[in-house]
């Protein structure tokens, strides 16, 4: 039987109206690249997964019954499935080419800049094939405080102002441009909100042609 799992993507944040519509916005958003992962990846239920910054759910949140390993720095007890605690940055202990694709969701954003192509270089390195999204840069709603233009700003402008979203604590996030996407994963294709560019979205399909552009919810 499929089960099925939920989550407040915004549970750590703090709450209020402000992050109980962007959970539900970004839920409905991550379920729609859920419906279009198969297409551009080529990946079926048979497909080997590494969700790399799994979080309490990850990929299981719509894909429950695949066969997809977790991989997270922090332990996940309820994380429903195979779970690695390792940090990227140190070394995966996985073969090379051991999964047929790697899923990466709202992750790279975190890693330091500098850190960024060591990162990306373990995650092609244990998988085939992959699927990495990261928040645009240029769209005008920086995506964890949920507060206009914050990501633009220069950091002493920008940690007073972040106080006002619903982040919490200060974290330094660098959103990507497609320069920086295509660099470390190949030529990105854009999720849309409208006529804006809401996410980069770089895709290896295991075996497959990359398709041309996304769609958002």
């Amino acid at each position: 039987m499929t089960r099925r799992f939920t989550e407040n993507l915004y549970a750590t944040s703090k709450q209020g109206w402000r992050a109980r519509a962007a959970s539900a916005v970004a839920l409905r958003a991550r379920k729609h690249r859920h419906d279009q992962l198969f297409a551009l990846t080529g990946a079926t239920r048979h497909t080997r997964i590494v969700d790399i910054g799994c979080g309490v759910l990850g990929l299981r949140r719509h894909a429950p019954d695949h066969d997809i390993t977790g991989v997270d720095r922090v332990a996940r007890p309820e994380y429903p499935g195979p779970l690695v605690v390792a940090d990227v940055l140190e070394g995966l202990p996985f073969a090379d080419g051991e999964f047929d694709l790697a899923y990466c969701s709202s992750v790279i954003e975190h890693i330091a800049p500098a850190q960024r192509a060591a990162f990306a270089a373990e995650l092609r390195r244990v998988a085939r094939g992959w699927y990495v999204q990261t928040p645009a840069y240029s769209f005008p709603i920086e995506p964890h405080a949920l507060l206009p233009f914050a990501h633009w700003l220069p950091h002493a402008v920008r940690r007073p102002y972040w106080r006002l979203g619903v982040a919490g604590a200060w974290e330094e996030i660098e959103l990507l441009r497609r320069a920086e996407m295509r660099e470390l994963f190949g030529e990105p294709v854009a999720e849309r909100a409208g006529p804006l560019t809401k996410s980069w979205i770089s895709v290896r399909p295991a075996g497959a042609t990359a398709p041309g552009s996304v769609a958002a919810a």
